[in-house]
């Protein structure tokens, strides 16, 4: 199988890159940089989709900015709109242009489809709140759905808190290595995460299975609270956990932003389930344990 990889130059899309060309596939990377892609045999790095020389046969979609480093300006707004929308519809338009388009598409999303709900348990079928993490998300998958035509499918992968060497838990760590992590706020908004190992083989399950389509939450079976979930971290660093973050403070630094911190989702992979995906990582403090052993 030949697959590109828009976003192939970050952490969830260099893994995948990664167990691709293990299994035997060829991979194209889309970046922007092409200089910050790791070289390995098998796979090849453009800049441009009009660069792709031969046809591909699948596509999965990680492209867009990160979404909580920063206040969401407008203009920052307008920069995570069209990091993910803009981009996703070129690649709809350049795959529909393909003599042979590829079978598959898997483009990205995100729990925050869904807004916030408390302690509701969140299946796909789940309605969603208002709120801007919502329509970002909305318009992405439906940019994405636009590739649906006979011969390609589309599944929409929303993607929780990714648990690997990067990404999210690297923020977390040097805190909570000095004994200074802790919940934010009252700790019992619910974190919905996945080990990057998962989000690996959901997306390579959904590239194998021809039957699958439409959304599929990537999310590990047990979603915890942010209080456990930062209990177990510092458990799992040896470390004390008391240094409780004030919401109020996340809401200063990151203002609207502060939202996907201090709120949460209760997601389960209810699709992933039903299509007889087996998780490797289905417990947190497991998982963790994973991923630091190899720091």
């Amino acid at each position: 199988m030949r697959v590109l990889i828009t976003g192939g130059s970050g952490f969830v899309g260099q893994a995948l890159a990664r167990a691709l060309l293990t299994r035997g596939d060829q991979v194209v990377i889309l970046s922007r940089k092409p200089e910050n892609v790791p070289h390995a045999k098998g796979q090849t790095c453009v800049a441009d989709l009009q660069r792709i020389d031969g046809p591909i046969d699948a596509v999965v979609n990680l492209a867009g900015a990160p979404i909580v480093d920063r206040r969401w300006t407008s203009s920052r707004k307008r920069l995570l709109r069209d990091s993910r929308i803009k981009t996703t519809e070129a690649l709809v338009r350049w795959m529909r242009e393909q003599s042979t388009p590829p079978a598959v598409l898997v483009s990205g999303s995100a729990i925050g489809y869904y807004g916030s709900h408390q302690d509701e348990v969140l299946g796909e079928s789940a309605g969603s709140t208002p709120g801007f993490p919502h329509e970002l998300c909305r318009d992405w998958e439906q940019a994405a759905l636009d590739a649906s035509v006979p011969g390609t499918r589309v599944c929409l992968i929303r993607t929780g808190v990714v648990l690997g060497q990067g990404g999210a838990l690297a923020k977390m760590l040097p805190a909570f290595r000095l004994g200074l992590g802790g919940p934010i706020g009252n700790g019992l908004q619910w974190m919905s995460w996945i080990h990057l190992d998962d989000e690996v083989g959901a997306i390579l399950y959904l590239l194998d299975n021809p039957a699958l389509s439409g959304p599929f939450n990537l999310t590990a079976p047990e979603p915890v609270t942010n209080e456990e979930f930062s209990k177990t971290l510092a458990a799992v660093l040896g470390r004390p956990a008391f240094m409780r973050v004030p919401a109020i403070v996340m809401k200063v630094l990151l203002g609207e932003a502060s939202e996907l911190l201090v709120e949460g989702q209760r997601v389960v992979p209810e699709h992933l389930n039903t299509a007889g995906y087996v998780f490797k990582h289905p417990h947190l403090e497991p998982a963790l344990r994973a991923v630091l052993k190899r720091h």
